[in-house]
């Protein structure tokens, strides 16, 4: 079951630095560190805002990412080396503490390698995120699964490349859905009354053929933060 939080534009980034914080928390608390998977696209922005915020043990992050395209570390397109220049100067991440792609090689080493990162820093090859968070695309995709991929059905892949994105560039690594769906909590934030027909098919109609529709934790939470505008069809 889905938790819809619907708020003000303007209350969002609130929103989400309270949600994260908790989360973030509890893990630590818990369990000692914090595994956490970052999106591209709006979440950008929305966590260069609302991380500056987060009262946490950022010592304990272990930042991965949901997707990343495979492009080297300095090309606009890379989603870490994006947050590399615009995240990690406003908080007090380190480079260190993200899980970055490996240079050079091709999306299906690169996947691979991901892999064996990921198995390295979890302990174990089940990974078990305490925090997915997922984009949406215009599109409905979420992370690099793509309406009518063959990649919506892997199941026995963690992380799978793909090098034929309809959305450029067209080479990638993502988690599949196994692995998101085996995360303790997954949260999406979407904006704009330009995603609602799409909420709407989602949230509303329940409609499956959707990628993003398949983000359902086995045992975790979902949460869906909106604005009014992205709502509105609700």
């Amino acid at each position: 079951m889905a938790t819809i939080l619907v708020c003000k534009e303007e209350e969002l980034i609130t929103k989400l630095s309270s949600q994260i914080e908790q989360i973030a928390n509890d893990a630590i608390e818990n369990r000692g560190k914090f595994f956490v998977g970052f999106s591209g696209g709006s979440w950008l922005n929305n966590l260069c805002e609302c991380l500056q915020t987060v009262d946490t043990e950022w010592s304990k992050w272990v930042v991965a990412f949901c997707d990343e395209r495979v492009v080297p570390e300095n090309d606009e397109d890379s989603t870490f080396g994006t947050y590399k220049r615009e995240l990690i100067p406003k908080t007090k991440l380190v480079e260190k503490q993200f899980i970055k792609i490996k240079q050079g090689v091709s999306a299906a080493e690169a996947a691979k390698d991901y892999t064996e990162q990921l198995t390295k820093a979890f302990g174990s090859e089940d990974f078990v995120f305490d925090l997915l968070l997922l984009g949406m695309g215009p599109d409905g995709h979420t992370c690099s699964l793509f309406p009518g991929h063959p990649l919506l059905n892997e199941t026995a892949l963690s992380v799978a490349s793909i090098t034929d994105s309809p959305k450029f560039p067209p080479e990638r690594i993502t988690l599949t859905f196994p692995i998101i769906n085996k995360a303790r909590n997954c949260m999406f934030a979407v904006c704009g009354s330009s995603k609602a027909e799409m909420i709407q098919r989602i949230l509303k109609d329940n409609d499956d053929s959707v990628p993003a529709r398949r983000v359902k934790p086995v045992s975790g939470n979902l949460y869906w933060v909106l604005d009014e505008h992205s709502a509105k069809n609700l």
